[in-house]
């Protein structure tokens, strides 16, 4: 079992500029995948606005998906849909295709995303549905998980993009002193945009859940 991972663009149809726009995704999905190489395939564009990826563990999905979040600049977004399940190869004349009810979790869990930032949760970009026949630790685990994501995504859609790269440093382990530089600000601004935006909330929260989740 592996962690099937669907994202599409948020207001894909609205960007001004498709290319330019998949080519920040590309370079964005690139640079988590070598600052943390957790994906056993990153994501990938298919068809479209949609993208998919595979993943190892639950944990190492969160934290990858985490820091896309984080890195993407304001205007661009996804939405994901996690799939807790099996995936399988299929022979075709045109080479592999990936298939399986870890993918159909995903597609459940990106309908579900959709649906919930149509109503009570705007800022709702992430959700997990495990595939038939999950355990009672994995449905757990899946259910605490969920409970988590709706908070996290809800702290880093309130960030300004300052605030989404001050939060990927610290979670890449820069000192405040080097984001400072970096962004051309005092160390104390960095402090207070930290503290302000529940950096370290999200940070210890990421931590917590890629321990108890891999």
């Amino acid at each position: 079992m592996v962690i099937a991972v669907l994202a599409d663009i948020v207001g894909s149809r609205a960007l001004r500029d498709r290319t330019d726009a998949q080519r920040v995704l590309d370079e964005t999905i690139a640079r988590a995948d070598a600052d943390m190489p957790l994906a056993l395939q990153r994501l990938t564009p298919t068809v479209g606005d949609e993208q998919q990826g595979v993943y190892r563990t639950l944990g190492d999905a969160l934290t990858s998906l985490l820091m896309i979040q984080l890195a993407l600049p304001d205007g661009i977004a996804f939405r994901f849909g996690i799939g807790v399940g099996e995936i399988r190869s299929v022979a075709s004349v045109h080479g592999e295709l990936s298939d399986g009810p870890g993918w159909y979790a995903a597609r459940a869990a990106i309908e579900t995303v959709h649906a919930r930032e149509q109503r009570a949760v705007p800022r709702a970009r992430s959700w997990i549905v495990g595939a038939p026949g999950q355990d009672e630790v994995m449905e757990s685990t899946i259910a605490a998980s969920n409970a988590y994501l709706l908070a996290r995504d809800e702290l880093v859609g309130a960030m300004s993009e300052r605030e989404r790269r001050l939060t990927y440093g610290r979670l890449m382990g820069a000192s405040q002193q080097d984001l400072a530089a970096r962004e051309g600000i005092s160390q104390p601004s960095v402090s207070k945009s930290l503290r302000s935006a529940g950096a370290a909330a999200l940070i210890e929260g990421a931590n917590a859940v890629r321990g108890v989740t891999s």
